[in-house]
């Protein structure tokens, strides 16, 4: 499983605060092309995001992990959360 977290480390007064948390879990596919079960938690501090509350969920299929950076995986699973300007359901063209 990979978990993303969005941390805020603040200037002023050195402290970290976690704001937001995702999970991507593989659930098949081959060497070749993956498939990811995606959700993010609902909260906006690491005490309520531990709590496990989905908040979205989604899948990405057919992903390249090998020849693909992690982060285009990251982008595919929040576009198919429904999350960014141009947010739709990830459908891989491959």
């Amino acid at each position: 499983m990979i978990v993303v977290r969005v941390e805020l480390h603040s200037a002023v007064s050195g402290r970290v605060t976690e704001l937001a948390r995702a999970h991507i879990c593989n659930v098949g596919g081959s060497t070749e092309s993956r498939d990811y079960a995606t959700r993010t938690l609902r909260g906006r501090n690491a005490a309520t995001l531990d709590r496990n509350v989905v908040q979205r969920h989604g899948k990405v299929t057919g992903h390249p992990a090998l020849r693909e950076h992690v982060w285009n995986l990251v982008a595919k699973a929040l576009a198919g959360m429904g999350y960014g300007a141009k947010a739709a359901p990830w459908r891989s063209a491959r």
